[in-house]
């Protein structure tokens, strides 16, 4: 689709493009890529409603002009106050750059493994919230992550408390799965409602952000990493191509890697298992609002 790739950076994936007149909501904001994509967009004219877990934290790295809003995805309450404070603002577009990784030992959100609620049900409660609010034709970019392969037990519907064997890899990688589900479940009710809508996901791929706070040896894992590793920049750059390209305009349901197409794994694809993870959601946040 373009000559763009693992090395581009944020500001080469949309190079030349006009975001004039356009308003994007980023959470994660307040360090790493969203700091990166956040900066990128604005650049290119976008205004942006940027979430971090404080709005102190989001306002100490937006670019001027934008709209902080405190969102911690790991409290509900929090999110709902989120979508209440964006009120009536109409968005081009949604990127859930937020997450937490590897978390060392168990911890838990409401009897909830804290990975998968952060990562992925905090996210959910905020764009379903905002569903009305994205324009036709507007966008949702979910930053997944290749980790998703590590789910090598997929969802654990029956284990999403974590406390069966938990391993902090195996549960990052559930919650990324669940991530690039949640993102083919949105595009696919995207394409009933006619509005136009897409939902992609995507791995940034391997940087080190704040997210790997949490590695105990993290200097030696990315010294193995080393050859793949990106900078900031070169992280950022697949969210911003996957929100902004104009070829990507009818593509939705899809999971990129270096501003292309890559294919997950199976049970990615499954719409079975993306309508499963959609009810069980739902009726977590019903059962704790």
């Amino acid at each position: 689709m373009t000559a763009l790739g693992f090395h581009s950076t944020a500001e080469e994936a949309t190079a030349g493009r006009s975001l004039d007149g356009q308003t994007w909501l980023i959470t994660g904001v307040s360090s790493g890529l969203g700091r990166e994509t956040a900066r990128v967009l604005a650049l290119r004219g976008a205004r942006i409603v940027g979430l971090a877990r404080t709005t102190a934290k989001a306002e100490a790295h937006l670019p001027p002009g934008s709209v902080a809003v405190a969102c911690e995805l790991s409290d509900l309450s929090s999110v709902a106050a989120a979508v209440e404070a964006v009120g009536d603002t109409v968005l081009d577009g949604i990127i859930t750059n937020a997450g937490i990784m590897a978390l060392p030992a168990l911890d838990q959100v409401h009897g909830i493994e804290r990975q998968l609620f952060v990562n992925h049900i905090g996210h959910f409660a905020l764009v379903t919230g905002l569903i009305d609010n994205i324009k036709p034709g507007g966008r949702v970019v979910v930053l997944s992550s290749e980790a998703h392969r590590m789910a090598e037990r997929g969802l654990e519907l029956g284990n999403t408390s974590g406390e069966d064997d938990y391993q902090p890899w195996r549960m990052y990688g559930r919650s990324k799965l669940a991530n690039i589900l949640f993102a083919r479940s949105l595009a696919a009710r995207f394409a009933a409602d006619g509005s136009g809508r897409t939902a992609n996901s995507l791995h940034p791929g391997v940087i080190r952000t704040g997210l790997a706070r949490h590695i105990p040896d993290a200097d030696k894992m990315f010294a193995r990493l080393k050859n793949i590793e990106k900078t900031v920049p070169q992280g950022a750059a697949t969210q911003c191509w996957a929100a902004t390209a104009p070829e990507l305009a009818e593509v939705s349901g899809a999971y990129f890697s270096d501003c292309a197409p890559l294919d997950p794994i199976p049970a990615a694809k499954d719409d079975a298992l993306a309508a499963e993870l959609w009810a069980w959601t739902e009726a977590q946040i019903a059962r704790l609002g």
